[in-house]
């Protein structure tokens, strides 16, 4: 994006259309950037780890100890799915929510997807100091996270738009680069009202 584009989009009016759904590898700053682009876009900031959480009155690592990982799966997806239905904004899913089929669907059909692809590196810098990932509580956690990035890579490669997530860029670079890959790659989903 150019300078001239860049200043466009920092200071204009935004519609949403359809909810944006941030997708990615857990670190990659799908919760950060969601959140800024929702304040950004004047549009709820919603989270399906969160609403999972109110609901079982426990946390996700809690959930995965107590029922398991596919139990969670079923309860991420039928939030996916309200969510999706209830209110248009920003969701930031869960690490392993795109990995559905029947999640990339519903996301597609009824939002869009937007990848924050970050690199194995930049990942392992964010997540290393963390106790909250459950599927990293293994006796090698950077082998474990190289492992989980080489499996969902390629689903995540399928999401509506792709935007490269830098360690240098800020967050607000970031919401610039979501909002604008949106406004060039996906005009259903994101309209200008001026600038």
């Amino acid at each position: 994006m150019s300078e001239i584009q860049q200043d466009s989009v920092v200071g204009a009016t935004y519609r949403l259309k359809k909810t944006v759904v941030m997708v990615g590898m857990m670190g990659a700053g799908k919760t950060a950037v969601g959140r800024a682009l929702a304040l950004r876009l004047n549009v709820p900031f919603l989270d399906s780890d969160a609403e999972i959480e109110t609901a079982a009155n426990m946390t996700v690592p809690e959930i995965f100890e107590r029922d398991g990982e596919p139990f969670f799966r079923r309860k991420e997806t039928q939030v996916i799915s309200r969510l999706l239905d209830e209110e248009r904004g920003i969701l930031s899913t869960g690490g392993g929510a795109f990995l559905a089929q029947e999640n990339r669907a519903n996301i597609t059909a009824r939002g869009v997807s937007v990848w924050l692809n970050a690199d194995l590196d930049l990942l392992w810098q964010r997540v290393r100091h963390k106790d909250t990932r459950p599927l990293l509580r293994t006796s090698d956690p950077r082998a474990t996270l190289a492992e989980i990035y080489a499996a969902r890579v390629p689903l995540y490669a399928l999401a509506d738009v792709t935007v490269r997530s830098e360690a240098e860029k800020s967050i607000e670079q970031m919401v610039d680069r979501v909002v604008g890959t949106l406004l060039t790659e996906r005009p259903d989903v994101l309209e200008m009202m001026n600038a």
